[in-house]
């Protein structure tokens, strides 16, 4: 049908029971899954459903809220952030998912990586090589720390990029990061958002919106145009959010909607972004 399969990341249930979330995001047309990682374990369950379903498992979630840890002068806080993801990278290992995404940093306030954090992301990329997983670097705020990172590991055979299009309107001030790191892309996070709203330009959490694809700002032409001339990955995946943020209602549509309705749109925009990179 598509040049591309079409996947979902997937980190609530709908108010449904995970198996039957799990169902109807295959139901209403996705190919594979993406989990995130939760300490509770419940990722499991989104495991074990896509798994029931035929659904192919394509991406596991790092845990992130670690992730400034791992640049930290502190070893306690360092070895916590590396352990957190030593335990997701596990988790790859015993199911088969190909695929780990990586936040390289959370925080808005600094902009200056350490030789902490390139150490203890080597650790983590060297054990990923070792047991045949992919790190796909994330962009998100403080995209020093993501340049740094993939400098440093640039010619590691187990770390790749994951381009979130929302990510680099709203963190990283439209940054053309495909032209920086499109041939190491290993995964998509799709997504669309309204930019930064502060007209000063300072960046917050409140501005990563994840609107479906032609809902926001994003020049969906240009991006598709991007993506070819990336090593753009067989599956096209999509992280989309269906509540809106703090102060903010840009989303509230999407939760009027029922879940058959709203996973139905999301596969609507998806093919809507897919037949633009035949």
């Amino acid at each position: 049908m598509w040049k591309k399969k079409l996947g979902f990341s997937i980190g609530q249930s709908f108010g449904l029971s995970v198996p039957e979330a799990v169902q109807l995001v295959k139901a209403s047309g996705f190919d594979a899954l993406s989990p995130e990682w939760k300490p509770d374990g419940s990722h499991l369950a989104y495991i074990s459903a896509a798994k029931e379903c035929g659904m192919e498992l394509q991406s596991l979630h790092a845990p992130f809220l670690k992730a400034k840890d791992m640049w930290d002068s502190d070893e306690e806080k360092g070895a916590a952030a590396v352990a957190e993801l030593l335990d997701s990278l596990n988790v790859c290992v015993e199911h088969g998912i190909p695929v780990m995404v990586v936040h390289a940093y959370i925080g808005f306030k600094e902009h200056e990586p350490t030789p902490y954090g390139l150490v203890r992301f080597r650790q983590v990329a060297d054990a990923a090589q070792q047991c045949g997983v992919k790190i796909a670097l994330e962009n998100t705020e403080g995209e020093e720390f993501l340049y740094a990172l993939m400098a440093h590991l640039k010619d590691h055979p187990a770390v790749g990029f994951c381009w979130d299009s929302g990510h680099e309107m709203c963190y990283n001030h439209f940054q053309d990061l495909l032209a920086r790191f499109g041939d190491r892309l290993l995964m998509t996070h799709l997504n669309d958002n309204l930019g930064i709203r502060a007209f000063d330009g300072e960046i917050t959490w409140l501005d990563d919106l994840h609107l479906l694809p032609f809902d926001g700002v994003a020049d969906w032409e240009d991006n598709a145009a991007r993506l070819k001339k990336a090593s753009c990955p067989e599956i096209l995946n999509f992280e989309l959010g269906r509540g809106s943020k703090p102060g903010r209602h840009e989303n509230d549509l999407y939760g009027k909607m029922t879940a058959e309705e709203y996973l139905a749109e999301c596969y609507k925009r998806a093919c809507r972004v897919a037949i633009k990179l035949i």
